[in-house]
């Protein structure tokens, strides 16, 4: 993935569109479907699939260090990673920082936050595949159900919500 100036300025509006949205959420009105599989590779290198974590609840947070709604959401996660991990509930954080964020930057961050769950890299593939031409909004968080099906998506960072979808899930 070759992220140049337009991929800046992609970045840039994407963080004042997150600005213009903190605090709103939405939520997908959509039938179920399949999540799509994807191969990213962790902050160590380690390439890491959808497929593994099969019959798993997994929630997908695209997100980025810059973005402020991202960072207010992260202490929600961890929270809800230690709740419901004996409950078979994963979090996979997929980072879109660009390709000239170091791992290093990542890891250093993932440790600062307490974040307790594995960061992806983002690559366009998924980008396209979650998103399609639609404007990525971040933080977006999928929820996949035990099938595999996306149940559940917000768009933007709104306390409480992605427990809520949880609880309907677990229940």
């Amino acid at each position: 993935m070759d992220f140049k100036y337009p991929a800046k300025v992609i970045l840039l509006l994407l963080f004042i569109v997150s600005l213009l949205f903190l605090g709103c959420e939405t939520k997908a009105d959509t039938k179920e479907v399949k999540a799509p599989d994807f191969t990213l590779e962790d902050l160590s290198g380690k390439k890491v699939t959808l497929s593994q974590y099969s019959g798993s609840v997994v929630i997908l947070d695209f997100w980025a260090t810059w973005c402020p709604p991202c960072r207010m959401s992260i202490p929600e996660l961890v929270k809800l990673q230690e709740q419901y991990r004996d409950k078979g509930v994963v979090i996979l954080g997929i980072s879109v920082d660009s390709a000239e964020t170091k791992n290093a930057y990542l890891s250093s961050f993932k440790e600062k936050f307490k974040i307790n769950y594995p960061i992806l890299r983002i690559d366009e593939k998924t980008i396209g595949t979650y998103f399609g031409n639609s404007d990525v909004s971040i933080p977006t968080l999928f929820i996949v159900n035990r099938a595999g099906m996306v149940v559940d998506m917000h768009s933007g960072y709104s306390p409480g919500a992605v427990e809520k979808s949880l609880k309907k899930i677990l229940q």
